[in-house]
């Protein structure tokens, strides 16, 4: 049915469930319920909704969606809390998010909110309340290795669906304490269940959007919070080519919206902060032979001795290229791809894989030019 059987043994553990009011989160806590667990269900207030709209369909944690977190919990009959985070997720999450635009980089603020407010600040309150695990509906394994000594964090069996890449931050000490009761379902498998069991969120349209971004586009949130400095748009050598009207209207990869007239189609190919410079030129411009990363998480806790061949996701919808990747210092990286790789994002996460385990991760720097480096093993 799902991790809660080959981790929890089939006891009466208690275990606090983040629930959205989705169907995923939901459906998490009604097989917990089923499996003999005390369930508890919590709910994050993360943003304030009163000013605007109450969150456009198919954003999450909106007032919509903690009502319906609570009536799945009635329904299931299990205790349920509405913790307000508000404070801690602007100062982690929209913080961020604002910086990280308006110095040059492309944030995500989900895997942020996964890595500080779900998986450190609810974490601890799970521990406050004397349960022995929180449980999500993020689609990933965690698997005990015996003969390593180690939690292992896998892919989840449904690979559209797979969310281990928003996990690569996690520790030995969360992953202990981590239950990802439908990483072993397919998306069918979680609406058969949410319709067996009565649940009316059985066929909610899923989260897509940031969810605190509820009216226009992102960077008309940020252009209401900082001051836009215009800049120029130039190519690499340096020719002026239009104007811009603050860099957090860009990122690497961008087509549309640049405002320049007549030629070959242009890209962003780089967003120089220092110049406050948005540098376009042709596609071919955006390919990369690797990358640099920094904040480098190992989940098993000590990073690789020496090279490793690995699978790299450069973005959460990204297949993954076979790489070569070199620990450097303390907590960087270097990954040198197999073959070209397009619009490589600082900002963006880069996640090592090796079959279906997530070996670590970190947060893209820089990209690297030159000529691709073979390697003679294999994945």
């Amino acid at each position: 049915m799902g991790e809660s059987m080959s981790r929890g043994g089939g006891g009466r553990s208690r275990v606090v469930v983040a629930m959205s009011g989705g169907v995923d989160s939901s459906v998490a806590a009604a097989l917990l319920k089923e499996d003999g667990h005390e369930v508890i269900g919590i709910a994050m207030q993360l943003w304030d909704y009163t000013e605007g709209d109450r969150g456009r369909p198919g954003s999450c944690c909106s007032t919509d969606d903690i009502y319906d977190a609570r009536r799945v919990a009635d329904r299931l009959g299990i205790p349920f809390y509405v913790v307000n985070m508000e404070r801690a997720f602007y100062d982690e999450v929209v913080r961020y998010f604002i910086e990280s635009y308006t110095d040059g980089r492309t944030p995500n603020p989900c895997l942020k909110c996964n890595q500080v407010v779900k998986f450190e600040l609810l974490m601890r309150k799970a521990m406050e309340l004397e349960a022995a695990y929180l449980a999500t509906g993020h689609y990933a394994r965690v698997e005990y290795d015996p003969v390593e000594e180690r939690y292992r964090l896998l892919r989840g069996l449904d690979r559209n669906k797979d969310q281990s890449y928003f996990l690569f931050t996690m520790t030995q000490a969360q992953l202990s304490r981590t239950l990802f009761p439908l990483g072993g379902l397919t998306k069918g498998d979680v609406r058969q269940h949410a319709r067996r069991l009565g649940l009316y969120v059985a066929w909610k349209e899923e989260s897509q959007e940031i969810c605190f971004v509820t009216n226009g586009s992102y960077p008309e949130f940020i252009a209401d919070r900082v001051n836009a400095v215009p800049g120029e748009i130039t190519d690499r050598d340096g020719n002026v080519l239009g104007g811009h009207n603050g860099i957090f209207n860009y990122t690497v990869g961008q087509r549309k919206g640049l405002g320049i007239g007549g030629g070959d189609p242009l890209y962003v190919l780089d967003i120089d902060r220092a110049g406050n410079r948005i540098i376009v030129g042709p596609e071919e411009g955006l390919f990369s032979v690797g990358l640099t990363a920094e904040e480098v998480n190992w989940v098993s806790g000590e990073p690789c001795g020496a090279e490793l061949i690995v699978r790299s996701k450069v973005r959460y919808r990204h297949d993954g290229v076979e790489s070569i990747l070199m620990p450097v210092g303390g907590d960087g990286a270097v990954v040198r791809f197999r073959r070209p790789e397009r619009a490589i994002t600082p900002g963006q996460a880069v996640v090592f894989y090796r079959g279906d385990e997530v070996v670590g991760g970190g947060w893209i720097e820089g990209r690297i030019e030159g000529p691709v480096r073979r390697h003679a093993g294999r994945l």
